[in-house]
């Protein structure tokens, strides 16, 4: 779906509702400007959350949340200061202005006279990559019970030997107002949607569990019959599927990463090692390679935030600036990382739109958004063919990275034993170690199959954590560490 130009339905929610106008932001920004500061921006958010949990079809938690501030950035020089305030009244908002002002200016004493005159900032229009016909906060609870009770209906027709069924839906709409000292003023409407279904089931005398979820950013017209369908065959399956599992022999061998899900490999090894912060202070295994050869030329990565309802979709990003598609590695070459405001100044570089937080209580950094590798030219039949002996990780979980070394962990939820160029049995107990520059340089076969991760993966970082979204073709690794239960 092509990107559309618009002012979002977000547009005046903060000044309807709490009287923040354009006078008040000038006034804000010429109060955070007020001890020298060379930038700052505001980042007002309102956030409404729903959830539902409901255990072998009775619901047995609900609730809603909701959280409302505004997030205060102050940058002078190489220092910054942050701030927020949960009352959007002109008071603990400009106290907040003041702090964030006094951090960046590490205590040192306020320029004489009044701070320097502001000018209103301008409203900015941008994308439109997830308008919804149905918004949650125009949806009855009783039509979210509605698409819980027909999951769950769905999953006891499925297989006679599931015991146990625990169904769960969150439901978000975010609402932005960023307004900097560049005179941009942004405003946004940012929905999020995620169902999820956990199976437990038994057969003689074994049980076995799995769970399937898929999120987007998209109101309730996305969960429609053929979702629901999908979503309860592929949990059950995914779940009795397991009693025919076996253990494989631990040691080096040829792993073939499953289109989709599996791509969260690419997203810990590798692409949190692309964000410049870790860059910057020479966190990363990348810090000096720009330009050089980092993995076989059938492989580009890029990090994209305009794929519309994706669950890393963004219209601009938390700074203010247009979100974008931006190439990490093409055909094997490091051209460039991820970068805020803070990491481009320092680079020389512009901003990859790249900028993102938690919420209005914390400062922006570069994150990821949606990380994928670009299609190569093989047929998914053709990698398959070439491993006489390995395995096909179609399902990873408990994901752990070391970003200085790149060092990696996964644990293989759903898989299958590869013999001779075939899937021959599911797999278990089953996890992937190895290192993420490694495994680059180890990539030699790309399927033209690439597919975004349905899941609703939450990345964290430096104790924030991100919506996110990322993906992979069908693509062969020549020799990662497997550890199974056969020596």
């Amino acid at each position: 779906m092509p990107a559309r130009q618009t002012q979002h339905p977000g547009t005046g929610f903060f000044q309807d509702a709490f009287g923040i106008d354009d006078r008040v932001l000038a006034k804000l920004i010429s109060e955070s400007l007020g001890r020298g500061g060379d930038y700052c921006d505001l980042f007002f958010q309102e956030i409404k959350g729903n959830w539902i949990v409901m255990e072998d079809g009775e619901v047995n938690r609900a609730y809603t949340a909701v959280r409302l501030g505004v997030g205060v950035r102050v940058l002078k020089g190489q220092q910054s200061g942050y701030a927020f305030s949960q009352v959007l009244d002109l008071p603990a908002m400009l106290e907040a202005a003041r702090t964030a002002a006094s951090l960046a200016a590490a205590g040192g004493p306020a320029p004489p006279g009044p701070g320097p005159e502001v000018r209103p900032p301008s409203l900015k229009p941008g994308r439109d990559l997830y308008s919804c016909r149905e918004p949650w906060d125009q949806v009855a609870a009783e039509r979210r019970l509605a698409l819980l009770r027909g999951l769950g209906r769905r999953l006891r027709q499925a297989d006679e030997r599931l015991t146990k069924t625990v169904l769960q839906f969150h439901d978000s709409a975010s609402r932005i107002l960023l307004a900097n000292s560049d005179g941009v003023k942004r405003e946004d409407w940012r929905p999020r949607a995620s169902l999820a279904a956990s199976c437990v089931a038994q057969m003689n005398g074994k049980r076995e569990a799995n769970h399937m979820d898929i999120t987007a950013r998209a109101g309730l017209e996305f969960f429609d019959d053929g979702l629901l369908d999908r979503l309860a065959r592929e949990a059950v399956e995914r779940t009795v599927r397991l009693f025919e599992a076996r253990p494989v022999r631990a040691g080096e061998t040829p792993v073939v990463l499953a289109p989709g899900s599996a791509g969260i490999l690419l997203h810990e090894a590798i692409g949190h090692g692309l964000e410049a912060d870790f860059n910057r202070r020479g966190i990363s295994n990348y810090a000096d390679r720009l330009g050089q050869r980092v993995a076989d030329p059938q492989v580009t990565v890029v990090d994209d935030g305009t794929i519309a309802f994706s669950h890393g979709a963004l219209n601009f990003d938390d700074e203010g600036a247009d979100s974008q598609r931006t190439v990490l590695v093409e055909k094997g070459v490091l051209k460039g990382y991820l970068h805020d405001r803070i990491s481009a100044a320092w680079y020389g570089a512009v901003p990859t739109g790249s900028g993102r937080r938690q919420s209005y209580e914390h400062p922006p950094m570069p994150r990821m958004r949606a990380t994928f590798m670009e299609p190569g030219p093989y047929h998914p039949g053709e990698v398959l063919a070439a491993v006489k002996q390995g395995i096909y990780a179609e399902q990873l979980s408990n994901g752990q990275v070391n970003i200085g070394a790149g060092d990696f962990s996964f644990y293989v939820k759903s898989g299958w034993a590869i013999e001779d160029g075939k899937l021959t049995h599911p797999i278990k107990d089953v996890n992937l170690r190895g290192n993420g520059p490694e495994v680059l340089k180890r990539i030699s076969m790309v399927a033209d199959d690439l597919a975004l991760a349905e899941a609703g993966f939450m990345c964290g970082k430096l104790g924030q954590t991100v919506p996110v979204s990322q993906g992979l073709p069908t693509t062969l690794v020549q020799g990662v560490n497997v550890g199974g239960t056969r020596s």
